[in-house]
């Protein structure tokens, strides 16, 4: 059941809630960016008092505040006016809006010797399975913005695997996305490092940033119908335990430990979807259950408000995945094929990208004809 509290905490012991994770070793970072989070302090706030140290975007977010608001329209009709129209017109809008994101975060970035304090764009969607038109996106889009803490999110998909490779050699920061399962996320790792290594054979400095973005929630929402009241909003944590297994055995292999000797980072384990799904779950059910050092968790507002008001973080995952190896039987015992269900989920989160973004190019456009 949801988790209910009988006195609501004070702002001491709310601060402590959200501050725990941090003393845990890991970093909370905020899965929303809107123009009123802006002008009206709200992530000013987030960063000072409630220990958000990095930000991540999505085309549906910039589609709700764009279709139920009026905070974009006089940019929008500026740049209708230069001729700027659909994607064009966006990345202004986006880069603009993580622009000012990324300077509120220059102190976190700064204060962690760079490991902190990020902001993601994403490419376009459209560009899921063209690998080319993604790297010389990414390259375009990071220029662009010119700001040393924003990253380019690029899809972990078979397409996008070789296109983050180029994107790290080429010194772009990534935030790969749309991984499900620790086999994509093992992918990853070995693409980001091979960008590393090209680097380090042209002479070049590893020490391009990078983090792996695991989606969680959606497991249990794919499996929701199929499985006994036993095994329900359990198979999200075990993917996450599992990959956190496999994220700390790259960070003690012999590769990434000589790379670490010639300068490189590590591509943090970011666990994100963590807004709880089921209504009959804890609303913090991710973030108290994935709680791990050298990792990022990144969330909605409402579950980091959640968090803020009643989150329980009391201990961090172990390092050899704990219980995920067997949750993950009892699911396969019971006919569930996570391989391919990482597939499909993959697909279907590429699919869902597409789909939002040409919905945000809809609402761009109905905007526009308003507005002329």
């Amino acid at each position: 059941m949801p988790q209910s509290i009988s006195e609501p905490r004070t702002e001491e012991e709310r601060l402590l809630a959200t501050a725990r994770l941090k003393r845990l070793g890991q970093s909370l970072w905020l899965d929303d960016i809107t123009r009123e989070l802006l002008d009206r302090g709200t992530l000013a706030n987030y960063i000072e008092e409630w220990s958000i140290t990095g930000l991540t975007s999505n085309p549906t977010i910039f589609d709700h505040a764009i279709t139920h608001g009026d905070l974009y329209d006089r940019d929008i009709g500026r740049l209708l006016d230069k001729g700027l129209s659909g994607e064009a017109l966006f990345f202004e809008l986006a880069i603009s809006d993580l622009s000012r994101a990324a300077d509120l975060f220059l102190p976190v970035h700064s204060r962690t010797a760079t490991l902190d304090g990020w902001v993601s764009l994403e490419v376009s969607p459209l560009l899921a399975h063209d690998t080319q038109g993604t790297v010389a996106s990414a390259e375009a889009l990071f220029a662009k913005a010119n700001k040393p803490n924003l990253f380019i999110k690029i899809p972990g998909t078979s397409e996008g695997l070789p296109a983050i490779e180029e994107a790290i050699w080429r010194g772009v920061p990534i935030n790969v996305t749309l991984l499900f399962s620790p086999e994509q996320y093992v992918a990853a790792a070995d693409a980001y490092m091979r960008g590393l290594e090209r680097r380090v054979e042209a002479g070049l400095s590893p020490d391009v940033r990078s983090v792996a973005s695991l989606f969680v929630s959606r497991w249990d929402v794919a499996v929701a119908h199929r499985v006994p009241e036993s095994l329900k909003n359990r198979l999200g944590l075990a993917i996450g335990k599992l990959a956190y297994k496999a994220y700390r055995d790259s960070l003690d292999s012999d590769r990434w430990l000589r790379l670490v000797n010639l300068g490189a980072r590590p591509q943090r384990l970011l666990f994100a979807s963590t807004g709880t799904k089921d209504p009959a779950a804890s609303d913090t059910l991710y973030v108290d259950g994935l709680a791990a050092p050298a990792t990022v968790n990144t969330m909605p507002q409402a579950t980091l408000k959640a968090t803020a008001d009643h989150g329980a973080p009391e201990a961090v995952l172990p390092r050899g995945g704990g219980d995920g190896t067997a949750a993950l039987s009892a699911f396969e015992e019971i006919g569930i094929g996570i391989s391919a269900l990482a597939a499909q989920l993959q697909n279907e989160g590429a699919d869902a990208f597409i789909k939002s973004w040409r919905d945000l190019l809809s609402a761009i456009d109905a905007k526009s004809k308003v507005l002329t």
